[in-house]
């Protein structure tokens, strides 16, 4: 009678066992079930998301990038991704996600810690190309938009991220335009930037390294927000100016054609030719008021 009764009770227990396991494995179906496609692809792909210059992007990865052309390779740096060109001494364009958070949590002081990037592997410039050149090392990525973290600082100031500029330029109209993209990154959360100097042809150089002075510097900005993607280039001519940012904005497809890049091939079509045709500066937040 006593063994009759344990065996009951143990077939009751296995049998709440496997009830269990049942509602287990059909909580979990349903779960799947409700994620959509989208989702569940984004799920899978979360590795792959993460930001340019292993940043957390507010944009899918890769989107943002400028097509690579033969020959460059893309280098990613602390903060920031980049094209180096070896015959100009200098990137063709540097890109990263800046967002309000890293705006607001910049405090890291300036390093002023020049020096080559041992990434890039045919070299890149040096000290001696600038000294005594009467141009400023500009930054492209600036060092107040790295200035979150330690090692971004660091980062800013490898010459793979520096170009010649004149320091009337550099110190004035160039600076005024990286405040108002940090402006924006507060303003919209983030945005993606897209920086460099204009290579051409027929450039004079200075240094050792025969860095190339560029005549044009371009500035390419894309944020997403309600209304879908919004983008914004900036063209300036290597000299000083007191004129209005705005003066400066151009279509995206007008710096495209002054450096030969690429910038947003990865968006769909019909948003790529919208976000490239337009320069509605009334679609930007240009004071804080």
């Amino acid at each position: 009678m006593r063994a009759s009764k344990r065996s009951s009770v143990n077939g009751l227990l296995l049998a709440c066992l496997l009830l269990i396991g049942l509602l287990a494995v059909g909580l979990y179906r349903y779960r799947q079930s409700r994620l959509s496609p989208e989702r569940s692809a984004s799920v899978r792909k979360a590795p792959e998301a993460a930001g340019v210059g292993g940043q957390e992007a507010p944009f899918p990865a890769r989107l943002e990038l400028p097509a690579v052309r033969n020959g460059d390779e893309r280098i990613p740096q602390r903060g920031f991704t980049l094209v180096y060109r070896d015959d100009a001494g200098q990137a063709a364009w540097v890109a990263y996600v800046l967002t309000g958070r890293q705006v607001a949590a910049a405090n890291e002081p300036r390093s002023n810690n020049f020096r080559p990037d041992q990434a890039v592997a045919g070299g890149t410039a040096g000290d001696a190309d600038y000294e005594g050149s009467g141009y400023d090392r500009g930054h492209l990525a600036p060092a107040e938009d790295l200035s979150y973290s330690r090692e971004t600082m660091r980062a800013s100031f490898l010459y793979s991220n520096v170009s010649p500029q004149l320091p009337a330029f550099n110190r004035g109209v160039w600076r005024r335009l990286e405040e108002l993209v940090r402006f924006w990154a507060t303003a919209y959360d983030s945005v993606f930037i897209v920086t460099g100097p204009v290579l051409q042809e027929g450039l004079r150089k200075i240094g050792p390294n025969h860095v190339a002075l560029p005549l044009q510097f371009y500035k390419v900005v894309l944020r997403n927000g309600a209304d879908g993607p919004r983008g914004i280039g900036f063209l300036l001519r290597h000299e000083p100016s007191s004129a209005t940012l705005r003066s400066f904005v151009v279509p995206i497809d007008e710096v495209e054609q002054a450096t030969g890049l690429d910038f947003f091939p990865q968006l769909p079509d019909e948003i790529e030719i919208r976000v490239e045709k337009e320069a509605a500066v009334e679609q930007w937040r240009w004071t804080r008021k």
